[in-house]
């Protein structure tokens, strides 16, 4: 809808608590301009419904709430990818994840500091690989509370973070 609309820096207004498929993926992507994010209510998720939803906006340096608590697959997918100015990552509260739903989540968010916490117990497959990929300022790696892990589950989540301490 606004791909690449470099004049815009503020987001309008997305008050939907209900989604669709694919309804806000790439929404904003390449708006390199873009600093401040649209509030997002929604708790439940559709499939890819977030996906790239920000993807390299690089100027956006606060990632909006998401208060979800029912996913869907590859939901939040490279939803923040290349947004090179986000310091820290929103509070997520799903405890039961689905396939993807977190996949390169924050990928190449250099300046990513704070990972927030992952209250998560319920992995699916592939639900955090390649989260914090290349997030080179990211020191301390959040808890990952789960008992039962699934395939791919934490697959290259912290890989080049070259910071990580802990």
């Amino acid at each position: 809808m606004f791909r690449k609309c470099d004049s815009l820096t503020t987001a309008p207004e997305l008050p939907a608590v209900k989604l669709a498929t694919q309804c806000y993926a790439f929404m904003f992507s390449q708006c390199e301009n873009l600093t401040t994010a649209p509030e997002l209510p929604a708790t439940d998720l559709a499939e890819l419904c977030y996906a790239d939803m920000f993807n390299l906006c690089k100027k956006l340096e606060t990632a909006p709430a998401l208060p979800a608590t029912t996913l869907a697959p590859s939901c939040y997918d490279s939803m923040f990818q290349d947004c090179q100015k986000l310091k820290k990552m929103p509070g997520l509260n799903a405890k039961n994840l689905k396939k993807s739903c977190y996949q390169d989540m924050f990928l190449n968010c250099y300046n990513l500091e704070t990972a927030g916490e992952l209250p998560a117990t319920e992995l699916a497959e592939y639900c955090y690989a390649g989260m914090f990929t290349t997030c080179s300022k990211l020191q301390q790696a959040p808890a990952l509370p789960a008992r039962e892990l699934k395939l791919g589950c934490y697959y290259q989540m912290f890989k080049n973070c070259s910071k990580l301490t802990e």
